[in-house]
């Protein structure tokens, strides 16, 4: 199975791992695995009149330091896994990147808060499961 891990670093992020280490299935090595990260956009403003050079570098530490640890978590249960930086809008992006890697299954974690239509779901997890065709897997 082709599984896409979403991640963002925070607690939930964590407590996702946390289930996925605690069920053999989900973390075998017959999986190929792929963590993504997405970085927020500087806006258009701040990033005209920034070094190209410079926001590469910092886009690329941003994601450092998210994936930095999972690459830790993941060299523990050796785990073979390829990690994805990118930039732009979180739910966007992972949905796109879900649809276009041709991924069998999305892990992500979910905040569970938001606006009255996101009692359930945090906004990012709503959007990606509006927006993806992927079957999902959230983790609360």
């Amino acid at each position: 199975m082709k599984i896409l891990i979403a991640v963002d670093g925070s607690p939930f992020t964590k407590r996702m791992l946390a289930y996925l280490a605690a069920h053999d299935e989900w973390l075998s090595e017959t999986n190929a695995y792929t963590v993504i990260h997405v970085v927020p956009a500087v806006p258009p403003r701040a990033a005209a009149v920034l070094d190209k050079e410079v926001l590469k570098g910092y886009y690329a530490d941003e994601g450092e330091k998210v994936l930095k640890t999972l690459r830790t978590f993941f060299a523990r249960k050796k785990v073979k896994v390829d990690y994805v930086n990118k930039v732009g809008p979180a739910a966007d992006v992972i949905a796109s990147t879900a649809d276009k890697g041709d991924f069998d299954l999305l892990v992500l974690g979910s905040h569970g808060h938001g606006a009255l239509g996101n009692l359930v779901m945090g906004s990012v997890a709503t959007k990606v499961m509006a927006n993806c065709r992927v079957p999902t897997l959230l983790v609360r």
